[in-house]
């Protein structure tokens, strides 16, 4: 029952008044999301993105981008300049205005930017009050202006410091404040990188760079072709229909689009919408323009041409894109994007717009390449075929009722709890270990589904193969959320999925060829953060009754040096002439080799206790490298994966591998 309270000591003067940038020290969450690694990194962002801004409009080409050797980060650019005039409403100069006034900038239909990725007005001044430190300079005609800042207020005033040979341009130098980001203030060198190469595939005809003073390291970017260079860098290591790329740009009414189309011999799609050099993972009107277009247009050229037989049903949406590599860039004045993260396009012309560019030039593609639109189309074809087979025996695995039990798989030992959240299925290799894991587990909240042998590689075989493979069946059904157009996420029975094989290479592989079927067949299972990689431990160390476990070479060294440690501390007689884990007083150090080696104790002590256990949660910050990772390590190209390998050996401890 609430209780009535009767102090009514609520004035005015509890009501908290912040002025400036305050709200944005107060609240830093509400303007870059986090104040962890992505915050910091978000910083960069949102002042490189004004230099982008500058390039999009036809005024800057180049941005630079120095990560300091104290900590900082400089970004210029050779464009218009701030303006550093006097600003007629807060009588100081706009540069310091456009720096400390929440939604002030050239972004709100002034006429200062026909285009921009910025939306909301607030990038530079947030920066500025979540910075330590930061200094502002301004080249314009010959002349220098600076001003410098601290958390956001003005500590060196703005001033005309004189002539200078620099071009016209802008430079923000800035520290993020260690008050706010606690957990880290140190930026990686490789996030920037990447950031960097997509805007630069993103505006053509922009030099980026960027310089580590750190590490001296360095790179640079210039693309000529713009997004038909992105595409071709998404298509590394597979097998491309065609070397020629479809590209079109065209401005329709007050919007640019711009569209580039590769297809490989892959099974999947890789679609990258952008509005305004923003990423639009959620889609929106550009994307279903698109969509819209493609399936009308190839239909219609598979119906004229005889490709497609008049008693045959059209190519589906989905048929038509199964590899498919495609970037859509549309470039508007007042994109109006669906929240404050950007992730989805809502202009309602957009959609009319693309579908009018896609449905007039792909078709001039299509008929101007006949041989090109063959192969596309004869793709298309197959995945149709497939589609059906894969349907029929889908409709043989797949059974209504599989939340309630019905249909769910023979060797899989359920947990008796019915709520998803508190549920967990362990994914085992072998029946041994599994029947270890049987016996010890948590009956009422872990599940557990052993598979007998490697599963079955989905990076090359479709979905009427992958339904013909009792494992992936039997993991389906278990899972609970279905498969290809019937996958709903909502039906996971288990919301932590736990990948447990043994740590040697066969187990590493296995772990993989799983990890490939989530990232290509169930990715909202991943993204959601479903999946964990269990670590068994390494050894087993033993010294008088007490047992320790230790999950990789160094534990175990620092297991045995805390022994002798201790036993020196207790007074115990040390000879250093023996080895030091018979110093240690241990009397079996043993290494497994195996889940199967642990008996039900062992395994529900190290591995499964919730308690004791080591979980490593799987995540996808960035999916285009995934996908590149998984086509390189599981695709057909035997010297994409050889050089992989090659590269990275170095990182390879060969003290732990069983040679």
């Amino acid at each position: 029952m609430v209780q009535h309270k009767t102090d009514n000591s609520y004035t005015g003067s509890q009501i908290q008044v912040l002025e400036g940038l305050e709200p944005v020290r107060k609240r830093p969450g509400m303007y870059i999301g986090s104040t962890g690694y992505d915050g910091v990194h978000h910083l960069i962002k949102e002042i490189a993105d004004n230099s982008i801004d500058e390039a999009i409009a036809g005024y800057a080409t180049k941005i630079n981008v120095i990560l300091l050797a104290d900590g900082g980060v400089t970004v210029t650019d050779d464009g218009r300049g701030i303006p550093v005039d006097k600003h007629p409403k807060t009588g100081l100069s706009t540069l310091e205005t456009v720096l400390t006034v929440l939604h002030a900038g050239g972004k709100f239909g002034g006429g200062g930017y026909k285009v921009s990725s910025g939306l909301h007005g607030v990038g530079s001044s947030v920066v500025n009050a979540l910075s330590s430190h930061m200094i502002a300079e301004v080249s314009l005609a010959g002349q220098l202006y600076r001003i410098e800042f601290e958390r956001g207020r003005t500590s060196v005033p703005f001033k005309k410091v004189g002539p200078t040979d620099r071009p016209d341009g802008t430079s923000i130098t800035f520290y993020p404040d260690p008050e706010i980001f606690k957990e880290t203030v140190d930026f990686d060198y490789k996030w920037v990188v990447d950031y960097l190469r997509h805007q630069a595939y993103l505006t053509k005809g922009a030099y980026v760079s960027v310089r580590d003073e750190r590490t001296n390291e360095r790179a640079a970017f210039y693309f000529e072709g713009g997004i038909q260079s992105y595409v071709k860098h998404l298509n590394i290591g597979k097998e491309v229909v065609s070397d020629n790329i479809f590209y079109v740009e065209k401005q329709v009414e007050d919007t640019m689009v711009e569209v580039a189309i590769q297809y490989n011999d892959s099974f999947t799609e890789v679609l990258k919408p952008f509005a305004n050099n923003v990423l639009t993972p959620d889609g929106g009107t550009h994307v279903v323009g698109f969509r819209s277009a493609l399936t009308r247009v190839i239909n219609d050229y598979a119906r004229k041409t005889g490709l497609l037989k008049e008693k045959e049903d059209n190519l589906t949406g989905d048929d038509i894109r199964e590899g498919l590599t495609a970037i859509i860039l549309v470039k508007l004045p007042d994109p109006q994007f669906e929240g404050q993260t950007k992730n989805k396009l809502g202009n309602p012309e957009v959609r009319r717009y693309v579908e009018q560019v896609m449905n007039e030039y792909f078709a001039y593609y299509l008929d101007e390449n006949p041989s090109v639109a063959k192969k596309i189309v004869g793709k298309a074809l197959l995945a149709a075929r497939a589609r059906q087979a894969a349907r029929a025996a889908r409709d043989n695995v797949i059974r209504k009722g599989a939340l309630d039990g019905l249909g769910l798989p023979g060797k899989l030992a359920d947990c008796s709890s019915k709520d998803p959240k508190e549920s967990e299925l362990y994914i085992v290799e072998g029946d041994s270990a599994g029947g270890s894991a049987k016996t010890g587990r948590d009956s009422r909240t872990q599940a557990i589904l052993p598979l007998r042998g490697k599963v079955l590689n989905v990076e090359r075989a479709r979905l009427d193969r992958m339904l013909s493979n009792n494992e992936i069946v039997s993991l389906i059904k278990a899972l609970g959320v279905g498969i290809g157009d019937q996958f709903d996420v909502n039906g996971l029975r288990y919301h932590r999925i736990i990948i447990m094989t043994d740590a040697d290479v066969d187990g590493s592989h296995i772990s993989t060829l799983l990890l490939t079927f989530f990232f290509r067949y169930m990715k909202e299972v991943v993204d959601g953060g479903h999946i964990y990689l269990a670590k068994p431990p390494l050894f087993l160390l033993k010294a008088g009754t007490k047992k320790y476990y230790a999950y990789s070479d160094d534990e175990r060294d620092a297991t045995v040096d805390k022994l002798i440690s201790d036993r020196k501390a207790a007074g115990a007689s040390i000879d250093e002439s023996l080895d030091r884990t018979k110093q240690a007083g241990i009397t079996l150090l043993q290494r497994y080799k195996g889940l199967g080696e642990m008996d039900a104790d062992q395994l529900w002590d190290t591995t499964m206790n919730p308690d004791n256990r080591v979980l490593v949660q799987v995540k996808v910050e960035d999916a285009e490298k995934a996908d590149a990772i998984f086509t390189k390590l599981m695709g057909d190209e035997v010297d994409l994966r050889k050089t992989f390998i090659q590269s990275r050996a170095k990182f390879v401890n060969l003290e732990e591998l069983d040679v």
